[in-house]
């Protein structure tokens, strides 16, 4: 049994205990959260898409850690100008671990 959930504007197929990357969300570590906007259920070959979420499906996540990602360097440069910028940027993630599916 498998889903396609929209989780902070971002579509993610899960499945029961799998471990996602998500942009980081408001809770503690530990915390159960639900996500109600499921677009589509694959139960055992019994496929339900919804119009545009699926009625009454909802995914339940639990908060693993909430962490930081890898530095992505921003590098602009004109050339023969002498114009070069130089940044970094660290990404905010929640970790998250998908308890169950309900339909």
């Amino acid at each position: 049994m498998y889903a396609i959930v929209n989780i902070a504007g971002q579509q993610f197929k899960v499945a029961k205990d799998q471990h996602l990357f998500v942009h980081r969300l408001q809770g503690d570590e530990g915390a159960s959260i639900e996500f109600d906007n499921v677009l589509l259920v694959d139960n055992d070959g019994k496929i339900t898409v919804g119009v545009p979420a699926v009625k009454g499906a909802s995914v339940t996540a639990k908060i693993v850690s909430h962490l930081k990602g890898d530095k992505v360097i921003v590098f602009k440069k004109k050339r023969r100008k002498g114009y070069k910028k130089k940044n970094g940027h660290r990404q905010y993630f929640t970790k998250i671990q998908i308890e169950s599916i309900t339909l």
